[in-house]
């Protein structure tokens, strides 16, 4: 399991996908940098762009409080841009904020439907608060892939849902998924090190590159 703390520090450096605990919260295909989170919305302007590049800055060097002032400064007509709520989001999430990174999630979905983050965001920090759980993350993530049949983190991350709930057939139909359209030998590593599919871990390690079963021993 890859820890919160190493999570925001490559996020932050790379906005990638990376894992804040078990499950994901970032798109696999979201890379290289902010300007590549802007939805439909027109792009911050200075002096916003300025406080929300300082929010990251803090946040790299594990300062959520500093990360907060500086988006405390961005202009009100700005605060719920999709970029500023991905970054409080994180910055919540750090805190370990739940109730509040759900706010911000919700806000983000609605304000950038299109963007796979945003629901990522939202079932991570619904299975976290005391009104959600697993059942809860797992009825808000299942439509987003239909809207997003190309991003395997949320095939992925139901996959973990579906196991921990101990449906294993059904989180092994989610995980081949995430295979088919990911890269098949990471997402198998990432399940591998993951303590949500631990019960799967015999199952995928007999996982070929080409994701199917090998044949077991003796067969």
């Amino acid at each position: 399991m890859i820890s919160l703390d190493a999570f925001l520090r490559r996020s932050v450096s790379e906005w990638g996908c990376h894992a804040v605990g078990s499950e994901f919260s970032h798109p696999l295909d979201n890379r290289g940098g902010l300007q590549n989170l802007v939805g439909t919305m027109e792009p911050l302007e200075p002096p916003d762009t300025h406080y929300l590049s300082a929010a990251l800055g803090w946040l790299e060097l594990g300062n959520a409080a500093e990360s907060i002032c500086e988006l405390g400064q961005i202009r009100p007509e700005n605060v719920n841009h999709p970029d500023v709520l991905e970054v409080r989001w994180m910055v919540l999430a750090r805190l370990e904020d739940w109730n509040g990174a759900l706010l911000a999630a919700r806000e983000l979905v609605q304000q950038a439907p299109t963007r796979a983050s945003g629901w990522l965001h939202h079932s991570y920090a619904l299975r976290r608060v005391a009104t959600g759980g697993l059942q809860a993350a797992w009825e808000a993530l299942l439509p987003a892939w239909e809207q997003f049949p190309k991003e395997p983190i949320i095939a992925y991350n139901l996959a973990c849902y579906a196991c921990q709930l101990g449906e294993g057939r059904h989180a092994m139909v989610w995980l081949r998924r995430a295979m088919d359209v990911g890269e098949k030998m990471h997402i198998r590593a990432m399940a591998l090190a993951d303590e949500d599919l631990k019960p799967l871990w015999p199952s995928i390690r007999r996982f070929s590159s080409r994701g199917k079963p090998r044949p077991r021993s003796g067969q």
